[in-house]
Order: C-alpha cells, then sequence, then structure tokens
C-alpha cells in the first residue's frame, strides 16, 4: 500500500511503534476520569452547578448527570469517538481492519445511546476533546445547555 491514499481510503496515522509496544500504550487509555473529562467537571462545578458523574443506570453511563434538569453530558475524545471533520480523528495506518471495526463501532454505540437517553426523556450535550482549546467558548456553550428549558436546548445533540 502507498501512503497519500487520503481522498480514496481517508487519512491514516503513521505508527511509530510496534504492535507490542502499542498495545501497551493502548491498554493504559482510560476511559473514565481522563483529563478533558476532569476539565469540564472542574468548570462545570466553578459554574456553581452540580452533577452526579458516571450513572450505571443510565445508558452510556455519562460523564455529568444533571438529574433534576434530566440532562447528561459527555466528554468525548475526538480519536476513540471519531469526531467528524477533526484532524485527531485520523485513521491508523496500522491494523486497519481492526481500527475500522473498533472506531465506527464507538460511533454507533454512542448514536445508540443518544437515542435511548432521548427517548426517556435526557437531553444531550457532547463536549469534544478538541473544543478544549476555547475553555471560554466551552463553559458559554455548557452553561446555554444546562439553563435552557428541558425541551429547547439549542446545543444539545
Amino acid at each position: 500500500m502507498t501512503l497519500g491514499l487520503g481522498g480514496f481510503m481517508g487519512d491514516f496515522m503513521v505508527d511509530t511503534l510496534d504492535q507490542p509496544s502499542r498495545s501497551r500504550v493502548m491498554a493504559r487509555v482510560k476511559g473514565k476520569n481522563t483529563g478533558p473529562e476532569l476539565l469540564v467537571r472542574k468548570m462545570v462545578f466553578a459554574a456553581g452547578y452540580r452533577y452526579r458523574i458516571h450513572a450505571k443506570n443510565l445508558p452510556g453511563s455519562p460523564d455529568l448527570i444533571f438529574p433534576g434538569k434530566r440532562k447528561v453530558i459527555f466528554v468525548h475524545g475526538c480519536f476513540w469517538h471519531r469526531h467528524d471533520g477533526c484532524k485527531s480523528a485520523r485513521m491508523p495506518k496500522s491494523r486497519i481492519d481492526f481500527w475500522s471495526a473498533k472506531l465506527n463501532g464507538n460511533k454507533l454505540r454512542d448514536t445508540r445511546t443518544f437515542d435511548a437517553l432521548r427517548r426517556s426523556g435526557w437531553q444531550v450535550m457532547v463536549v469534544w476533546e478538541c473544543e478544549l482549546r476555547d475553555l471560554e467558548g466551552v463553559a458559554k456553550a455548557i452553561q446555554i445547555f444546562l439553563d435552557a428549558p428541558l425541551s429547547s436546548s439549542p446545543n444539545a445533540t
């Protein structure tokens, strides 16, 4: 396979590690209490909102739950959840079949989770890792989402 097939097969990252090394690195990736998640939690708490975290009784175990408002926030990594249009959402170069199935499965699971939450009367917001470069913008979007009446949150997904 040649490099530079971006238009044909999508953008791929070249892996600089051998498979055992990459496996060790990936095994250490956390699913909860990640840096971006902790940053959002700190921001939301500082703004005066109180929340629950990782409620196992809700589909997808949302990162932040606001039970009285029936709203949830997920903090997603752009790579792991395939953020459309984000340069961090590139497909790895090695083991394309594995990564394609894994990452597309994550995205499909997210869609099913959001649908299940909405059917249960919850509103959903996703904060993408790349959006955290503009903390003020994220803080404003979260405030709008949380303060809007249940049926009209403009930033809900």
